[in-house]
């Protein structure tokens, strides 16, 4: 049957076919205003687990969705640089938030949220000495065998790394016997899957239960190297969202995530 609408049709009917049009109109457009609001961050790549842990505690609260791009401090630097769009970025230390501050991409010069630390590391099944430390680990290794950091051009823990490998009296690793990746979760990785014999890595990372069921642990000493002053920044655009999220952070309750992650209080 075909129903034609002329000029004998009733105002109130004509009034409820508007309404009706109106509605098909408009839902797309009040779907999308009732979305989860989503904000993007970058963070150096030793927050994995804890930016996850913080992340969901936080959509539980507020109901909005921080989607984390992770990675080398120095590479996400360099992205945010050529446009990456993320309204905040949480470095593993101070330099590239300060690289950042310079070039005027951001809105102050950030806050130090945690002081990082380090961990010696071998594969679960390793006969390695680890509880003898950093000198006779490197020592027992076979000609070989491969030590693993993060490479410092790009990762403050490679750096803080190497001057551990200097202060303990190793010294610079040869060539054929280090391994570097890109950031420190990939350096991690390789230990963790056999690829390398050992290797230093973020103690937050080590001791995650996530990858720790791979790993012996030593955490090394915070003396062997310089702080690992750990700072963060909202970029030039960060919506009131994201500034929400900024001051979370800094909060007692995601303080106490980040020091059962491993992490030290900001100093």
């Amino acid at each position: 049957m075909r129903v034609t609408v002329g000029s004998g049709f009733k105002p109130l009917r004509r009034f409820g076919l508007l309404a009706v049009l109106a509605a098909s109109w408009f839902a797309p457009w009040a779907a999308q205003a009732q979305s989860p609001t989503r904000i993007k961050i970058a963070a150096a790549s030793n927050l994995k687990f804890v930016m996850a842990d913080l992340a969901t505690h936080y959509r539980q609260q507020t109901g909005v969705q921080v989607d984390v791009n992770l990675g080398a401090s120095g590479n996400l630097a360099r992205q945010i640089l050529q446009g990456l769009p993320v309204e905040q970025f949480i470095s593993a230390d101070e330099v590239w938030v300060a690289e950042l501050a310079k070039a005027g991409h951001t809105v102050d010069g950030g806050q130090r949220y945690a002081t990082g630390r380090l961990a010696l590391i071998v594969p679960k099944n390793s006969a390695l000495p680890l509880a003898q430390g950093l000198v006779a680990v490197v020592r027992s290794m076979k000609p070989g065998d491969k030590f693993a950091i993060a490479n410092p051009a790009l990762a403050p823990y490679g750096v803080a790394a190497v001057q551990a490998l200097q202060r303990a009296g190793v010294g610079p690793l040869p060539a054929h016997q280090k391994v570097l990746g890109d950031h420190i979760g990939q350096s991690t990785q390789f230990v963790a899957t056999g690829a390398a014999q050992a290797g230093i890595s973020a103690l937050a990372l080590a001791q995650a239960p996530e990858i720790a069921h791979s790993l012996q642990v030593l955490p090394l000493s915070a003396d062997l190297h310089a702080p690992l002053h750990q700072r963060m920044v909202l970029l030039k655009g960060a919506g009131a969202a994201a500034a929400d999220w900024h001051r979370f952070l800094l909060s007692p309750s995601a303080q106490a995530v980040f020091v059962r992650h491993g992490y030290a209080l900001p100093q």
